[in-house]
C-alpha cells in the first residue's frame, strides 16, 4: 500500500516528510509529485512505509495535523 499525503506547504522536502513518517515506522521510498513543465511542487506526494501496520499507524496519527502551518490530508492512496 502506498499513503497520499496533500496539502504539504511548498518548501516542502522529501528529506522533511521522510523525517515526519519515520516516527511511525521505517520508510522505504517518498515521492514529491512536481509539475513537468515548470518543475514546481504540487503540494502532494506519496510515502510508502515498511509495512502495512506502520502505514495505517502513520495515517491515523498524521491526518489532520499541522506541518509547516498547513493540516495535512494523508490517507491510503488511490490505484
Amino acid at each position: 500500500m502506498s499513503i497520499y499525503v496533500g496539502n504539504l506547504s511548498y518548501e516542502s522536502t522529501e528529506d522533511e516528510i521522510k523525517k515526519l513518517f519515520s516516527e511511525y515506522g521505517s520508510v522505504a521510498s517518498v515521492r514529491l509529485i512536481h509539475d513537468r513543465e515548470t518543475d514546481r511542487f504540487k503540494g502532494f506526494g506519496f510515502v510508502e512505509m515498511g509495512s502495512s501496520n506502520e502505514e495505517s499507524d502513520a495515517i491515523e496519527k498524521l491526518n489532520g495535523q499541522d506541518f509547516k502551518g498547513r493540516q495535512l490530508k494523508v490517507n491510503p492512496a488511490r490505484s
